[in-house]
């Protein structure tokens, strides 16, 4: 995939390819930052508080496109509404995120690359998707309601300029991290249960250890603006299917540290 010519001079990215596909993981360097907002009208973002990763991950500078999903899977998603190859794959539980996971590991196991860098692929965590779509430890200088802008139209898909479809990925501006279409085109799926949030100082949190609805980020083409803050929490069942509703692709390395960028 050609990447578009927004991309910020810094940009740590690394090339993965499966199957005759690339696909690109952006490093995101550990850090702390204040996630929720205590100024929101939902309550289920405060307290704000403050939040530390200790280790650096990676995520993918686009949300799971159709394209990488035949790619793994070796077969389309039969289940997507919108269809394009560079389009993101959309109706997809919870749990048909993990079957895609398990076949990506399974693959990257085989590599040749997994004994230089190994870790899995896996969703993000809240916590994780939150730093990310903030600009990680760039983040502070900004403070953007929404990830890479004050203004949404410059980075994100929704209902004012969506024409009520999924766009293909990577053609708003990105953040300060390089990550693209973190709000709008479609929300993602995070790896936690739903829980409250504490006002207690957390370090590396992973939502509750059950509960009955799973956490997604992000907003879609079908939100308002408000419900594509990088702030805003939704839920749902891990078997809920939406075509408002994907997912992203994060990289744990084992080590913890994420390995040198490469710009493909």
């Amino acid at each position: 995939m050609t990447p578009t010519p927004y991309m910020p001079s810094f940009l740590q990215r690394s090339p993965y390819r499966v199957n005759g596909y690339t696909f690109y993981m952006v490093r995101v360097e550990k850090g702390s930052f204040v996630m929720g907002d205590d100024t929101s009208d939902h309550g289920d973002e405060k307290p704000a508080h403050r939040v530390t990763l200790s280790a650096d991950f990676e995520l993918a500078e686009y949300p799971v496109t159709q394209g990488l999903w035949q790619a793994v899977m070796g077969a389309e998603w039969p289940k997507t509404h919108f269809k394009g190859a560079d389009r993101p794959v959309e109706c997809v539980r919870w749990d048909d995120a993990q079957d895609f996971f398990q076949k990506l590991n399974e693959w990257y196991r085989g590599s040749g690359d997994y004994g230089n860098h190994p870790g899995h692929f896996c969703l993000p965590t809240e916590a994780q998707w939150e730093y990310a779509a903030r600009g990680g430890r760039y983040g502070h200088f900004f403070a953007y309601p929404f990830s890479g802008s004050n203004r949404l139209e410059e980075v994100g898909w929704y209902e004012e300029n969506s024409h009520w479809e999924t766009k293909p990925v990577g053609h708003k501006m990105p953040n300060a991290l390089g990550l693209y279409d973190m709000s709008g085109n479609v929300f993602e799926w995070c790896a936690d249960w739903y829980g409250d949030y504490s006002a207690e100082p957390q370090t590396d949190p992973a939502g509750p250890d059950s509960g009955s609805s799973r956490v997604y980020r992000g907003g879609s083409w079908f939100s308002g603006a408000g419900n594509c803050r990088v702030a805003l929490r939704g839920l749902a069942g891990p078997d809920s299917r939406s075509y408002r509703l994907g997912f992203r692709a994060a990289f744990v390395p084992q080590s913890g540290l994420a390995r040198g960028h490469s710009f493909g």
